[in-house]
């Protein structure tokens, strides 16, 4: 009977028994789309979150890790790198952004990735960190390490992004802002907490 179902992709998908070193991972849009997607929570289909009114376009592939979450572990981190003891996490599986050479047409899939680094977002108060990776065994990428292999064009044009994406022309405001750029040990341990994070959580709720 269960070969009848699609796991939801935040639940029924495994990270794999590579991680974190390599993690099986939900794309939900690429570069090409002008809608941003997201999976709904609740049915496990994506589902349009909001048009891209104005021309800011992921430059990458965008998705999430399955059966993670940005709890108390994850926002501990930068509790600590900022000093601060009032971030808390928003609860939602850790996004990840892959880096490929290939044309890759649309979401709705499974890519195994390998992080190599992230950025420090805080979004309202939240732990909203965004990891880097790039595709396992890409022709071009699969050479990066670290995020300081990533060339410096690529890794501002990601930045741009992730700071500008949920702003409103005319508003001075910043709603995401970026603390830190990190390696790829710090990225492994944002995974592992988020596994921990998760583990916790749904134990609570009973999933």
């Amino acid at each position: 009977m269960i070969r009848k179902y699609k796991s939801h992709p935040w639940h029924g998908i495994s990270l794999g028994n590579r991680a974190p070193e390599v993690v099986k991972t939900f794309i939900e849009i690429v570069s090409t789309d002008t809608v941003k997607y997201e999976v709904d929570k609740e049915t496990g289909y994506l589902c349009i979150d909001r048009p891209q009114k104005y021309s800011n376009v992921i430059p990458a592939l965008y998705g999430f890790l399955p059966q993670t979450i940005s709890g108390s572990r994850v926002a501990e981190l930068s509790n600590q790198g900022l000093n601060r003891t009032d971030i808390v996490g928003d609860n939602d599986p850790v996004d990840i952004c892959v880096l490929t050479e290939k044309d890759i047409t649309h979401g709705d899939i499974i890519v195994n990735a390998r992080p190599i680094g992230g950025f420090r977002l805080i979004d309202h108060g939240q732990a909203d960190d965004k990891l880097i990776a790039v595709l396992d065994n890409d022709a071009i990428y699969s050479s990066y390490r670290d995020i300081t292999d990533i060339p410096f064009a690529v890794l501002d044009r990601l930045k741009h992004y992730f700071t500008t994406y949920k702003d409103i022309p005319g508003d001075s405001e910043r709603k995401c802002i970026l603390t830190h750029v990190y390696g790829v040990e710090v990225a492994y341990e944002v995974i592992r907490r988020s596994i921990d994070d998760y583990n916790d959580y749904f134990s609570v709720c009973g999933i």
